[in-house]
């Protein structure tokens, strides 16, 4: 007996394209407002991508535009799915080559790099600092008295806030997730020696501050380029008060 999937709805396709993220800036395409539109039509899917500028990084736009159709082609029951980049200066070409299934470097040809896994590493290795960095900032502000020292000895399963993030972060690049993992992490992966602790977290909240940097300018281009976009914009938690004088020693 055939089993009957449920009807496709456009709740579906939003639901798989809240797990497409965006590289560099490390949030969903859904919350930064890049999903301009989304039809259904009973089993099949067409959607409709937009990026702040025409001249977004190729690179960027094509894991984007290729994730999304990945997304969308594993949802249970779903058809035909169409995903096209609207208004980019490699429109035309990015959405003839996801069409054809040709690849990154079947669409770019010679303009390709060689594979696209050591940059998207490199922007996961990024979001992991970053995501680490928010978690032990938000460990510091739960205690005045805590200092950015003691977040050496810190573990995951000292954490009490939402580590989600941080954990599928981790997950990403096969670091470890067990509760007695400690959080700090050095760049390579490895356990900062003591006398580095402070200034790795100082690293690390660097990059979180680019990284938030970044979302934050896009979502203005965005809104400037397409009037009215910021309406689907979800905002991440600011996390970027003044922490106490006493826990910056």
């Amino acid at each position: 007996m055939t089993a009957v999937l449920p009807r496709l709805s456009e709740a579906d396709v939003t639901a798989a394209l809240s797990t497409v993220i965006d590289p560099e800036l490390d949030e969903a395409v859904t919350d930064l407002g890049f999903v301009r539109s989304v039809e259904v039509r009973g089993a099949d899917v067409e959607v409709h991508l937009r990026l702040p500028t025409s001249f977004c990084a190729p690179n960027f736009a094509w894991l984007m535009v290729s994730d999304a159709r990945d997304a969308l082609l594993a949802v249970p029951g779903v058809g035909r799915v169409v995903v096209e980049l609207d208004d980019h200066h490699d429109s035309d070409l990015i959405n003839r080559g996801l069409a054809a299934d040709a690849g990154y470097r079947g669409t770019f040809g010679h303009e390709a790099e060689l594979s696209l896994d050591e940059l998207r590493a490199t922007f996961q290795r990024k979001a992991h600092t970053a995501a680490m960095e928010r978690a032990l900032t938000a460990w510091l502000r739960e205690d005045p008295s805590r200092t950015e020292q003691q977040v050496g000895d810190l573990v995951l399963g000292d954490l009490t806030g939402d580590t989600t993030s941080l954990l599928s972060r981790r997950a990403a690049l096969g670091l470890p997730v067990d509760p007695s993992s400690p959080v700090l992490l050095s760049p390579d992966g490895s356990r900062p020696d003591p006398g580095s602790v402070a200034t790795t977290l100082r690293k690390a909240r660097s990059v979180r501050i680019s990284v938030d940097g970044n979302a934050h300018f896009c979502r203005g281009l965005l809104t400037t380029r397409y009037p009215g976009s910021d309406a689907d914009q979800v905002f991440r938690p600011s996390i970027d008060s003044p922490l106490p004088l006493e826990v910056l020693k």
